[in-house]
């Protein structure tokens, strides 16, 4: 009895771990409901309120009034009217609170602000965000540059992470959302390396290698 109840308890530590240790991708996003700031006023964002209505690109960097985060939320902002088209929000998350998110917001971007964003930046002072999506460099307290995905399913689609020192690229998630959205639209279809917009994609068929 004692052999098979441990067995049993084995079991339920390793479905335990599974769950924790599962990819994001594939799994549905994290919800989470923080403050944030748009349009230089302070708001509430919801994840669960893009389901069923947008893609999300949620991405999170480490620091305010740093060097490489301007730089990447600049142009986010500036290619914004892209992801609009697309049917896509996109958000941004750092642990800094949101007075910091504002008053970076109103310095001009020659003097190292943000200028004005055309999307939320989202307030995760107490790293749950982060923490969630696994972004967290526990013993500086901050996060590192993820991005993650989101379908209009709630589902996570894509995930990187760039280690501080690295920017994004706008180009590269706009292509990403794009290629999510044509195999979701043509399910029998995939993408194959280096896919743009506008291209067919490949068919799950051996034949299609004898056609290359």
């Amino acid at each position: 009895m004692v052999e098979l109840f441990l067995f049993f308890q084995t079991i339920d530590f390793n479905l335990h771990k599974y769950q924790i240790d599962r990819p994001l991708v594939g799994s549905m996003a994290p919800n989470f409901e923080a403050e944030a700031v748009h349009h230089q006023e302070f708001i509430k964002v919801k994840l669960s309120n893009y389901i069923g209505k947008k893609f999300v690109v949620l991405f999170f960097y480490p620091l305010n009034f740093t060097f490489v985060c301007p730089t990447e939320l600049t142009a986010f902002s500036d290619r914004y009217g892209e992801f609009q088209k697309l049917d896509t929000e996109v958000l941004a998350v750092s642990s800094d609170s949101v007075f910091s998110h504002l008053a970076w917001i109103q310095t001009d971007r020659k003097s190292g602000g943000l200028g004005e964003l055309n999307y939320p930046v989202v307030s995760d002072l107490t790293k749950a965000i982060t923490k969630a999506y696994r972004v967290l460099l526990p013993d500086q307290g901050i996060s590192l540059r993820g991005l993650f995905i989101i379908d209009k399913e709630g589902i996570v689609q894509h995930a990187t992470i760039n280690n501080l020192a690295v920017g994004r690229n706008v180009d590269e998630a706009l292509r990403l959302v794009q290629a999510v959205q044509y195999v979701k639209v043509h399910p029998d279809e995939l993408c194959p390396a280096g896919w743009q917009p506008g291209e067919h994609g490949i068919k799950p068929d051996p034949k299609h290698f004898a056609a290359v």
